[in-house]
């Protein structure tokens, strides 16, 4: 059984939302994403979504990446993604979010800020159940894309494999990364994982 996951492929990493955390193309993914949900039996959609007043805050884009002491958040960031607002929306092309068969929303509270879509925390201890329920549906073949390859799409792909012992393909047609050394490393960093990683859906031959 295959699953299709579409990861945070929301407007705040798009160009449509420049003063957010914009990623080059990251608009551009939908008909991908549909392509890789035609091949798969479950479609599952996550979505960040952060409170205005969370601890990672920072006013300007200069201001981000610097560590922070909290257990479960690294990073700060710009305010993105919160309910509402229109980077909190899908990117174009994609369905409604009731027609997907499981929606998993992340990084909900203030001092939390995951990156992967199966642990609400950075230490790995509170399940979202995303593992659970794609066992409980049978599955052992996970397509994964999405935004951003380098982040968010790594690390769940990653947990899905090391901590669900899936068969897990990355879909880099249907990604788009920030960075380009990142995205390098970020993919290397999952092969070596065991992860299937490949540029254009026709690669995938589970």
């Amino acid at each position: 059984m295959i699953a299709s996951i579409d990861v945070d492929p929301q407007k705040t990493f798009t160009p449509i939302c420049p003063g957010e955390l914009p990623v080059s193309g990251g608009d551009k993914i939908g008909p991908a994403l549909n392509a890789q949900a035609d091949l798969a039996s479950f479609r599952v959609l996550t979505k960040d979504a952060h409170p205005a007043n969370a601890v990672w805050v920072v006013d300007s884009h200069d201001k981000m990446l610097a560590p922070l002491g909290y257990p479960n958040t690294d990073l700060t960031w710009v305010s993105h993604a919160v309910p509402g607002t229109e980077g909190f929306e899908t990117v174009p092309d994609l369905p409604a979010v009731t027609d997907y068969d499981h929606v998993i929303w992340k990084g909900v509270e203030p001092d939390l800020h995951p990156y992967g879509a199966c642990f609400h925390d950075i230490q790995e201890k509170l399940s979202t159940g995303l593992i659970e329920w794609l066992k409980a549906k049978g599955v052992k073949t996970v397509l994964v894309g999405g935004l951003a390859t380098d982040y968010c799409v790594k690390t769940t792909a990653l947990q899905l494999k090391q901590q669900g012992g899936f068969d897990v393909w990355v879909n880099l047609e249907a990604s788009r990364g920030i960075a380009e050394d990142t995205t390098l490393s970020a993919c290397a960093e999952m092969q070596d994982a065991g992860i299937h990683v490949i540029e254009k859906l026709e690669q995938f031959n589970a």
